[in-house]
């Protein structure tokens, strides 16, 4: 296939690679890398704690480093890319979005569950208030229907977002499901899309590339998918098979290969890769940033954490209720002693 317009790349490893560390990055971890990523050629370069902005606290875990010398350093660091941040409503704050621009961030992505862009009105406004580059991020994106997905954007739209995202934040759409929505956001809305693949059912990649086959503008990616639950799309992957599909795009494969190969994977504490915990995040739909919270459970309190999250799952829990796990491993211990 061919594609005329030049896919923007919103690099995640420094954002949704904090939770595969428990937000642990270093600022030197973080020069390191945002040095190598802005010379690959990468658009825009999320930098927060996982959560975005706000995140750092008991609820979600607290970050090595504060969210001023997250920020500040990737903007020293990067020559050409844009530094963004994510914003969740509920956790982060309009001051915390002021700050953030103060330090040098000129990105803002807005992020709701897929059913309640309502709340991000106030946010959205206020990051076009202060002249960034305002983004929708609609997490969860399998809860909803395509239709439904799509009235939610037009929320994201009508309160002045430029960029509007489709988050298959759990992993758990499939290439059909990923067609469905990418391409009634593109006949259907005036702002630009985006697509962000989490890599549960093996799929990151080839979802990915059948949302730029829909038309998608803004692809989200990470060094050797550095990301919660099995990852992100790895970044080198996705451009090796964007070349070979002749898709356009200004980052250098050699460069993001080495960076994966030599600082990214050697800085994994737990390798990112589809183990059984991380396919039932996908099986089962369930928010990718739960993975370490399970397993850390399900150790502590003697249950198989494939149960956690199923369980987790089964009562409709959504990004931000992390703190449901602890709950139901203590639920599942009690039945577990019952039953023998």
């Amino acid at each position: 296939m061919t594609q005329s317009n030049k896919i923007v790349f919103n690099d995640v490893t420094l954002r949704d690679g904090m939770h595969a560390i428990s937000h642990q990055y270093s600022v030197e971890q973080i020069a390191q890398l945002t040095k190598l990523i802005d010379d690959a050629g990468v658009d825009i370069i999320e930098a927060t704690h996982g959560d975005g902005l706000g995140g750092s606290s008991i609820q979600y875990g607290f970050s090595k480093e504060t969210e001023k010398d997250i920020i500040t350093t990737a903007v020293k660091n990067a020559k050409n890319a844009k530094i963004g941040v994510l914003l969740v409503p509920g956790i982060g704050t309009i001051e915390h979005l002021n700050n953030a621009r103060e330090w040098g961030a000129s990105v803002v992505r807005v992020a709701t569950h897929c059913t309640e862009a309502d709340v991000s009105e106030q946010h959205i406004k206020a990051g076009i208030d202060l002249g960034m580059d305002t983004v929708g991020f609609l997490m969860m994106s399998h809860r909803t229907k395509p239709e439904l997905l799509l009235e939610e954007a037009k929320k994201m739209e009508s309160y002045g977002a430029g960029t509007i995202y489709v988050v298959d934040s759990a992993g758990a759409l499939t290439m059909d499901d990923v067609r469905s929505r990418v391409s009634l956001f593109k006949e259907n809305l005036h702002t630009k899309v985006g697509f962000h693949a989490h890599n549960n059912l093996s799929l990151g990649v080839a979802n990915s590339i059948v949302a730029i086959e829909e038309g998608a503008d803004r692809i989200d990616a990470s060094l050797a998918g550095m990301g919660a639950g099995a990852g992100n799309a790895s970044l080198e992957q996705l451009v090796a098979v964007m070349n070979k599909l002749d898709i356009p795009h200004a980052v250098d494969l050699y460069k993001v290969m080495d960076a994966a190969e030599y600082v990214m994977k050697p800085m994994m504490k737990r390798p990112v890769q589809i183990d059984r915990l991380s396919l039932t995040l996908g099986y089962t739909g369930v928010y990718s940033s739960f993975l370490l919270f399970a397993e850390r459970a399900g150790k502590e309190y003697g249950v198989d954490p494939r149960d956690i999250l199923t369980k987790v799952s089964e009562m409709g829990a959504v990004g931000g209720q992390e703190d449901w796990i602890i709950g139901v491993a203590q639920e599942l211990a009690k039945e577990k002693i019952n039953k023998s």
